[in-house]
């Protein structure tokens, strides 16, 4: 088997992917495999928990960061191509809840409503959209009266998964769960102001030991392409081009 191909010899392009592009990536990918024929293996997980397994010497090519910070670890430790991340997108954080809800009509007051006894947020140590949540409730000055009812997830498709499921009454999450097909149907949204957070810059990186280096920046340059940089809206992230 020729290194980068699968057993049909198909070629294969690994990428790390932050847990907010779980709905977004079947759809890049599905459209990149048609337009050049490289099928991208896809692992998910928190931009904390990926940057160290990438520390660690796990085998991928492409790291999709949800901001910065992460992809930046990976470069200071002198295993990315280039001397910064790049950024590829930009995320939005919104409050979701399911159209069954005792609190509708949803808005960001209902943080504070007293039959609120749950809501769902990623782990702030670890996923970037966390951040921003926590971020967004000191800023707005409830943090203190919220995070009592806090149904922390490990990433965000977990966070995602807990007010879904019913298990968090609320959630605090990206926006492209929300805008996936299945989220859409079953609840509704109200975006989080962006001067109540810092900007999420997602930013990738391409590993400098990774023996796939053309494919992997063909990859980043097809993700940075007006056609594709014009999709991100329908996908639930910003344009950066």
């Amino acid at each position: 088997m020729v290194s980068g191909t699968d057993a049909w010899g198909q070629k294969q392009l690994r990428v790390a992917a932050a847990a907010d592009l779980q709905p977004v990536m079947p759809v890049l990918a599905q459209e990149y495999e048609k337009a050049t024929g490289v099928k991208l293996v896809v692992s998910f997980g928190s931009s904390s928990t990926l940057a160290t397994q990438i520390l660690n010497g796990a085998p991928m090519d492409v790291f999709l960061g949800a901001d910065f910070t992460y992809p930046e670890k990976v470069v200071a430790a002198g295993l990315a191509e280039g001397s910064a991340p790049i950024p590829y997108a930009n995320g939005t954080l919104v409050l979701w809840a399911r159209k069954d809800s005792q609190l509708l009509p949803l808005s960001l007051e209902r943080l504070t409503d007293p039959r609120v006894k749950t809501v769902a947020i990623a782990n702030e140590l670890h996923a970037p959209y966390g951040r921003a949540a926590a971020e967004a409730l000191r800023r707005m000055h409830i943090y203190d009266e919220v995070a009592p009812h806090f149904v922390v997830g490990e990433n965000i498709a977990q966070t995602a998964q807990f007010v879904e499921s019913g298990n968090a009454q609320l959630g605090l999450i990206s926006l492209t769960a929300a805008s996936s097909q299945h989220f859409k149907e079953i609840g509704t949204y109200v975006l989080v102001p962006t001067s109540q957070y810092s900007e999420i810059h997602q930013c990738a990186v391409i590993m400098k030991n990774s023996d796939r280096k053309g494919d992997a920046q063909a990859f980043l340059a097809w993700m940075l392409s007006p056609a594709v940089q014009g999709k991100l809206s329908t996908l639930g992230l910003g344009a950066v081009k």
